[in-house]
């Protein structure tokens, strides 16, 4: 988690003047942790803070104050959680926000910055790990939100097109859409999704990351192929590929007699999903982004997917 600044930027660029509401601490049960964050503008907002009476609350005078308050869940807003959370309030203009577009953690806080403040930051570039959000001494501290794990979706058919859909809402991935030409994507893109049309998709893999997860679902057998093979021989942290176990089967000898190993082979997930959630293309993906999100990150964006995933 961190502080969003592209979101926050085309919302200023949109809508004006836009309040940024973020959970600075808390104390025992909230609905969610610090660092995260609504914006609100006038008619409108966007993000959350967890809903409830807290959110509405904060919502609707977002706009007509700032700093610090602090909230009992319980007693205050007759919330189940039972605990207690500290908000931090901020407006932001274009004005404002040119300050920060060239940081990495943004700072800020009442008077001269303390020198645990100042340490903290120190530590934290020192070593090449951006600081966890949190209130320190009055001062708020956030990580600049840089999408860090990678997603190559190859194919913008329904369930590619379903699948940028759900993925395209979590912060940090950073999803690379591939196919055979612009015609084949929608006109309306995300902005955190960056679209490649290629005649040859399966050259593009050679510049992905090799931290980097692949999910494989084109409209060509043929294609899904060749980018299974270019995988293997670029190497990666995830690949699936939507199918039947008889593609699979078929799939596995070929990349076999091309020379990868059975376990090489065998790091690829097919059929990728969750088959009791059936076949439309919105359960597709919701299986697949289930199956993603319950990766586990090792250092900085490596990924390895837990034993008991599905690969039925």
């Amino acid at each position: 988690m961190g502080f969003d600044l592209d979101a926050l930027s085309a919302a200023v660029d949109q809508h004006g003047t836009v309040a940024r509401v973020v959970i600075a601490d808390v104390a025992g049960s909230s609905p969610r942790d610090v660092g995260a964050a609504m914006l609100v503008w006038n008619g409108g907002q966007s993000g959350t803070i967890g809903g409830g009476a807290l959110e509405y609350q904060a919502a609707q005078v977002a706009l007509s104050k700032t700093g610090i308050s602090r909230h009992a869940l319980g007693p205050e807003l007759g919330q189940c959680c039972g605990g207690a959370v500290t908000l931090l309030t901020e407006h932001y203009t274009a004005e404002t926000l040119a300050d920060l577009h060239d940081k990495t953690i943004i700072a800020r806080g009442p008077g001269t910055r303390p020198l645990a403040v100042q340490r903290l930051l120190d530590r934290a570039r020192a070593q090449g790990q951006p600081p966890a959000p949190q209130l320190h001494q009055g001062w708020m501290i956030e990580p600049v939100l840089r999408p860090s794990r990678h997603v190559w979706i190859w194919g913008a058919g329904h369930v590619g097109r379903a699948l940028v859909n759900t993925l395209a809402p979590m912060p940090d991935l950073a999803l690379t859409w591939v196919d055979t030409g612009r015609d084949r994507f929608p006109d309306a893109i995300p902005p955190n999704v960056t679209i490649l049309p290629a005649v040859e998709p399966a050259r593009l893999m050679a510049h992905a990351p090799q931290t980097a997860a692949h999910l494989i679902l084109t409209y060509s057998h043929e294609l899904d192929f060749q980018l299974c093979h270019a995988a293997l021989t670029r190497g990666f942290n995830f690949a699936g590929v939507i199918g039947s176990k008889t593609k699979w089967a078929r799939f596995r000898k070929r990349l076999a007699a091309l020379g990868h190993t059975p376990a090489q082979i065998a790091r690829i997930t097919c059929p990728i999903g969750q088959k009791q959630l059936g076949k439309h293309p919105q359960a597709i993906a919701i299986g697949v982004a289930s199956q993603l999100l319950t990766l586990e990150t090792k250092g900085e964006s490596a990924w390895t997917i837990h034993s008991s995933a599905s690969r039925a």
